[in-house]
């Protein structure tokens, strides 16, 4: 772990540069307004360790596979949010000596992320070989306001000295992503201009998405824009700069303005991206830095108002949880239902960028709850966009009927992730979706979104179920064969619980929601039976015989429910066994070494005791928790979450705090010592969560909130907001009680420790322990 990252209830602070943590700076440092995004690399010249990274949401390249045994089945290409076009550079230069933060003599040095009003900014004093001293501050922001905007200021001042400064406002399209399978770029150049304000246009091969990057650079010094007819202008391949020289003045500021233009072919004709690149800075040219600054800030504070979480008595704590907050509400808006959260948002390359499961499971319900019911509407509307692309991913595996198997890794719809005991046995990414289609129909109670669209998914994956569990003429029960659970800590397996359980629920909730539309809507039952060529008696007759007669593993004697069969055979160990240095056992045992041991990645059977709750007695939960949480390693970013929230639900309070903390500074401590590649953003759903359904107790039951709340010891107060069906409820929970305030025009019941109350609009109840 590491602590260098100051504790401050809104911004993350950095004193002091630390070259051998540049890389994780980088990534926590990270901004982005849902559109695109970039690690917080330097704008200045830096030759240090750094990985440099500007990313465009929807924007992605089919890097070839790279394996080195082929099997059927396999997809061709693994999908690759592109590293795209730099638009950051404003390179100094004084008296021809290169201001590198690698090389320069730095003090005074600090970098802020200010998460309440969304921006980043450092200072620094650099000193030349030569003892000339500069100050240096910069301020950076990605507008929420106008999505396709950047805004940087820049500021030098020479301290000891006067004499001549270059500035090199730049745009470098000769980049690639580090993770490049054949070490190949991605982009093409298109076209390029200097003659007005700089662009370049660029074109990702083979997808052809097309992206222009336009800037426009002023100076100002003493308050007054710079004359120069001394600019030097750039052209060069995949690149165009301004190149501006001037006297620099002692103890005189140079104030530097660049407003950046991001356009993309996914909002744009081709034809027309520069024109519009150049009317986004039109808009920032008018608007000016002051107010662009000002309108952005109060956005963000809407976005606060919305979804913030305040807890009183616990820094680090409160810190941690903002941090999670506000890289969920930079990285997706839901206004665009293409768009949807790779593992690591705009912060690095690995994974991809693509979409995972993780969204389902451990992002919708933050934005079910803080945000507009569009935006997590949005999120299913995307799996369903990609229901026919999921029916052929189904198909390339021999299954039939329109089975649809949604990817593990997907940027449109198409499987795109190559290892086997993935890509063809953890399956139950497809409970997952069929989940997120419950849990936010319970949620929302917009059972219009499972008529129009959710059905035809549910039936799809139903049939995929279906044909995937096997009838074992031996047990006269139905079981799930070579399967890779949540637990990616075994591959191949029988019989995985967590798996049968959620593929066997599917097939129920899909039967259910059938018979809801034929009771309710004859017209779309009737619309929805034709479109998917149901047959009605004979699949739902299968189904049902599936939910009757399948097969889970369970141990009698210990009364527990086994990860799968022959989990016992195992040589049982705790996780207090291991030796420091054999941590994480990923980096220092041998695959072969890890699959014959006990040891679990992250919550698997105790994912489906979450998911499931209401069906077992905490008394079950708990027989479960105490036999497979202390086996877990926890080295999965999802995976503390989940025993923060069952923790809590057992009454184990300083287990659920300390996985709590655990999820939540995850990146700011490098728990895992990974945070450089990027951050843990699909975790950082269940970070929140851990909170308001780990220690609030929330849950929705019948069309009701409910709370069971409590407060670790650690903390005065918290107090978090719920949007529900229309109302806006703050709930403050400390010592001594549950306070509720309704702040919305409908009333609103709520339960609260199994009684109900009624809350009225613009009104409050507060109920004592």
């Amino acid at each position: 772990m590491k602590h260098y990252i100051q504790h401050h209830p809104w911004k993350i602070i950095e004193d002091g540069f630390l070259p051998e943590y540049n890389k994780v700076s980088e990534s926590i440092f990270s901004l982005g307004n849902g559109k695109f995004g970039q690690r917080a690399n330097f704008e200045e010249y830096f030759t240090g360790e750094t990985l440099q990274g500007n990313y465009i949401s929807g924007i992605y390249y089919p890097d070839k596979t790279r394996v080195g045994w082929w099997k059927n089945g396999y997809p061709e290409y693994f999908a690759k949010v592109l590293n795209a076009p730099d638009w950051t550079g404003i390179k100094i230069t004084i008296n021809g000596e290169k201001l590198d933060l690698n090389t320069c003599k730095m003090s005074n040095f600090r970098r802020v992320l200010n998460m309440k009003k969304g921006y980043f900014r450092k200072r620094y004093t650099a000193e030349f070989a030569d003892g000339k001293k500069v100050k240096i501050k910069s301020k950076r922001f990605l507008s929420v306001v106008n999505d396709e905007l950047a805004v940087i200021k820049y500021s030098i001042q020479a301290i000891n000295f006067s004499g001549e400064i270059q500035v090199l406002s730049d745009i470098d399209g000769d980049i690639q992503n580090q993770d490049s399978n054949y070490d190949e770029k991605f982009w093409n150049e298109i076209e390029k201009s200097t003659s007005v304000n700089p662009y370049i246009i660029t074109e990702t091969k083979k997808t052809n998405f097309r992206v222009c990057v336009a800037s426009k650079t002023l100076l100002l010094q003493n308050g007054k824009y710079v004359k120069t007819d001394n600019i030097q202008r750039i052209e060069n391949e995949k690149y165009v700069a301004e190149n501006y020289t001037l006297e620099l003045i002692q103890n005189k500021t140079l104030n530097i303005y660049k407003y950046v233009a991001v356009t993309s072919s996914l909002y744009h004709p081709k034809e027309n991206l520069a024109k519009a690149a150049y009317k986004v800075l039109d808009y920032a040219s008018e608007k000016q830095y002051k107010k662009l600054i000002t309108e952005h800030e109060i956005a963000w504070a809407d976005k606060w108002n919305e979804s913030d979480i305040v807890i009183e008595g616990d820094t680090a704590a409160q810190q941690a949880i903002r941090f999670n907050i506000f890289q969920l509400n930079q990285t997706y808006t839901g206004k665009d239902e293409r768009l949807n959260i790779g593992p690591k948002g705009f912060t690095g390359e690995k994974y991809g960028g693509s979409t995972y499961w993780d969204t389902e499971a451990y992002l919708l319900p933050f934005y079910l709850s803080t945000a507009d019911q569009k935006v997590a509407r949005q999120l299913l509307k995307y799996r369903y966009e990609h229901l026919e692309k999921a029916i052929e991913n189904a198909e390339k595996l021999g299954f039939t009927n329109g089975a649809a198997l949604y990817p593990m890794v997907t940027m449109n719809g198409e499987e795109c992730h190559n290892e086997w005991e993935i890509t063809f046995e953890e399956i139950h990414r497809n409970g997952a979706i069929a989940y997120a289609i419950f849990d936010y129909t319970r949620y929302t109670g917009d059972n219009k979104y499972l008529i129009e669209f959710g059905a035809e998914v549910l039936i799809a994956i139903s049939r995929f179920w279906a044909q995937r569990i096997t009838f074992s003429e031996q047990k006269q029960q139905y079981v799930m064969l070579g399967v890779t659970g949540p637990n990616e800590y075994e591959n191949n397996i029988n019989n995985n619980w967590y798996t049968s359980k959620i593929a066997n629920w599917t097939l129920k909730y899909a039967a259910e929601s059938i018979n809801f539309i034929k009771e309710n809507n004859t017209e779309e039952f009737n619309r929805i039976v034709e479109k998917t060529s149901l047959n009605l008696e004979l699949e739902l007759s299968h189904w049902a015989d599936i939910n009757e007669k399948m097969y889970y593993p369970y141990d009698e004697k210990q009364q527990i429910i086994l990860q799968q069969d022959g989990y016992l055979d195992k040589e049982l160990k705790t996780v207090s066994d291991l030796k420091h240095e054999e941590r994480p056992i990923h980096q220092n045992w041998s695959w072969d070494r890890i699959l014959r041991s006990c040891f679990i990645k992250q919550a698997d059977v105790l994912q489906g005791l979450y998911f499931f709750e209401d069906e077992y007695s905490n008394e079950e939960i708990e027989r479960n928790f105490d036999f497979y949480e202390p086996k877990t390693v926890h080295e999965s970013s999802l995976s503390s979450c989940v025993h923060s929230i069952l923790a809590a639900k057992l009454d184990k309070k300083e287990q659920a705090y300390n996985f709590y903390l655990n999820a939540a500074r995850l990146d700011l401590d490098d728990y895992n010592n990974d945070t450089e590649d990027g951050l843990h953003i699909t975790s950082m759903g269940g970070t929140w969560m851990s909170i308001v359904y780990g220690f609030g107790g929330f849950r929705v039951k019948d069309g009701k909130l409910n709370f069971s709340p409590f407060i670790p010891e650690q903390w005065k107060s918290y107090s978090f907001q719920i949007r529900f069906r229309g109302a806006l409820l703050k709930i403050t929970i400390n010592a001594a009680g549950i306070n509720i305030e309704n702040q919305s025009q409908q009333d609103c019941k709520v339960i609260i420790n199994e009684k109900e109350y009624e809350i009225l609009k613009n009104n409050k109840i507060e109920v004592l322990n």
